[in-house]
């Protein structure tokens, strides 16, 4: 009896045979075909994976011939038969009237604020191309909640309105974050290095002729629209303006971003991670201390995360996160500048230790405000190339400074809150290092207040191994033993210390009685009447005439009265001088002589 699969009838012995013989030819000419179907889009896969690959090839062999067909275009084209200088010429004179034009170029420099348009930044960057680095500059402006006038458009650069961004705490000298020179402060001024290109709010814009007289005032929406509208583009702007640099950031050269206050996207800047084989130089400053928890980005990468940061040189991080053991912060930097805000604690061998990792260093600016003491123990680190030392903050910090040798030290600056006298860290700095030429030493003169009276410096004994030094800037010290010192040497000394001081300035510094006239004598003794501004003569065994001072800065600390300023410009070319503010009568001016 044959096998029937329909069949309705009970099966038998032998139908339940031919059933499973049936089965098993089934299955076996089942996994037969299974096998060709494999075998044939194995086939079908191999041809389009060679089909792709010879058309990626194709494209690839496309796409150099017309890099050629361009470049040999380019070569070929007019312009290039213009002389380098004509054409430097012609850019110049169309920056000064149209400074966008540059958005055609890889630098990007901006001025502006939350409630602009984050889109400039991505229009500047599609306009850039694809392959040239990229040359990063942002200020970033964050007005107050009452403040809405849109910044202007600069079209000239002979008289360029930049805008200063201040906060209240101290200041580090540095090439970014300045203290003005023309009269002390004890906060950071954020600045653009060079001349950015300053725009309004969005949408509306308006051209500023570089005149005196500014654009009238844009057309406004009702109060509660125009609100409304800037709280959202503020509140996005970090979002979307991050987004499209970090998009580019294999094509950095240099990223610096500065802001003068937190403003409602700041945190934003965390994103800012990823390979940046061409970055030389990365800055991220407020002017203000910004609270901030944990960030997953560059300054704050685990010990043993990957970084791709094969050019990096400077790194400046004013009030933003970073971990000390970062793989950022031991690239063998040339430029570090650190500052921290007050609720980061770190303890101070692990400060120096972000130094040591950076035996390259030239310039190196610390400004810690909360440290702890060491968990081990601190360890001698030579900087061979340091050139600029910057220290500043807790007082622990002074022990860094007991740390370091730096035979190439040209300027140090140190504004420690300091519990104990500093003159022997700066003397055994100076004797460690092999008394290098110091030519500029400031000491408590960005601090935020004055130390105890007193109590900073001991003895002035340790300018006799700063005999190169040009410029003293001094603050909260007495200035009687400071004048006695730089004044008329004693009989059994042949030379003024210093000889080659020709700047001296001088912050809240009280005076005793004979104050002035010790500052009298000093400057006579430096600065004589008759004397020509000549170098310094050598006698026996010192230097017998110093170079004749040429400024001199003095700022509440005592009363000089008019006919001493008087005096005092009449032997020196430039006198700045603020009374106390305690002590001021009718005659007390701020005098900036010529």
């Amino acid at each position: 009896m044959s096998f029937q699969p329909f069949s309705s009838e009970p099966p038998t012995a032998a139908s339940l045979a031919d059933a499973r013989r049936l089965l098993d030819e089934s299955n076996a000419s089942l996994g037969d075909l299974d096998n060709k179907i494999e075998a044939a889009e194995a086939q079908l896969a191999q041809i389009v994976a060679e089909s792709r690959c010879a058309i990626k090839q194709l494209q690839c062999e496309r796409e150099a011939l017309e890099d050629k067909i361009a470049r040999a275009l380019a070569y070929m084209s007019p312009i290039r038969r213009l002389p380098s200088e004509l054409l430097r010429h012609i850019f110049i004179m169309n920056f000064d009237e149209y400074p966008c034009c540059a958005w055609i170029l890889s630098s990007i420099r901006l001025v502006t604020t939350p409630n602009a348009s984050a889109d400039t930044i991505r229009l500047w960057l599609e306009r850039s191309g694809s392959r040239i680095p990229l040359d990063v500059e942002i200020f970033l402006h964050v007005p107050d909640a009452a403040a809405s006038t849109p910044l202007p458009r600069l079209r000239t650069r002979s008289s360029p309105q930049w805008p200063t961004f201040l906060s209240n705490n101290a200041t580090t000298t540095t090439h970014y974050v300045q203290i003005q020179a023309s009269q002390p402060t004890t906060s950071i001024q954020i600045v653009p290095s060079t001349p950015p290109i300053v725009l309004p709010h969005s949408p509306p814009h308006y051209d500023w002729p570089g005149s005196l007289t500014p654009p009238p005032p844009p057309p406004t929406l009702p109060p509660a629209v125009t609100t409304t509208s800037q709280s959202r583009a503020s509140s996005h702007w970090g979002h979307i303006a991050i987004y499209y640099l970090v998009e580019q950031m294999h094509r950095w050269e240099r990223f610096v971003f500065r802001f003068d206050r937190q403003f409602p996207s700041w945190q934003a800047l965390k994103s800012v991670s990823g390979p940046a084989p061409l970055l030389k130089e990365f800055e991220v400053s407020c002017a203000e201390p910004m609270y901030h928890g944990e960030w997953p980005w560059l300054p704050s990468a685990n010990p043993n995360t990957e970084v791709v940061l094969p050019k990096l040189e400077t790194v400046t991080l004013q009030y933003a996160p970073f971990k000390w053991s970062s793989p950022m912060l031991r690239m063998n930097l040339r430029t570090l500048n650190l500052r921290t805000v007050p609720t980061t604690s770190i303890p101070i061998d692990r400060v120096l230790h972000i130094v040591s990792n950076n035996k390259t260093l030239e310039d190196l600016s610390l400004h810690v405000t909360t440290v702890l003491n060491p968990v081990l123990p601190l360890s001698q680190t030579t900087l061979p190339e340091l050139k600029t030392l910057s220290v500043g903050g807790h007082f622990l910090m002074a022990s860094l400074v007991d740390s370091l040798v730096a035979p190439g030290l040209c300027s140090l600056t140190l504004n420690i809150d300091a519990r104990d006298p500093i003159d022997d860290s700066i003397s055994n700095l100076v004797t460690r290092s092999s008394h290098p030429a110091i030519h500029s030493l400031s000491i408590a003169y960005g601090s935020n207040g004055p130390p105890f009276y007193g109590g900073l410096i001991a003895s002035w004994g340790f300018l006799n191994d700063l005999n190169h030094l040009r410029t003293l800037q001094v603050g909260g010290t007495p200035l009687d033993p400071l004048f006695a010192m730089l004044g008329a040497p004693e009989e059994d000394v042949l030379g003024v210390m210093c000889p080659f001081l020709e700047h001296l300035a001088l912050r809240g510094c009280p005076a005793h009685s004979d104050g002035v006239t010790k500052l009298v004598q000093m400057v006579d003794t430096r600065n004589p009447e008759s004397a020509p501004p000549t170098a310094p003569t050598t006698g026996l065994g010192g230097s017998a005439t110093p170079v004749k001072m040429r400024r001199l800065e003095m700022y509440e600390c005592t009363v000089l009265g008019q006919d001493v300023v008087a005096w005092l410009k009449s032997r020196i070319n430039d006198v700045v001088c603020v009374d106390p503010p305690f002590e001021r009568c009718e005659y007390s001016v701020v005098c900036h002589w010529p």
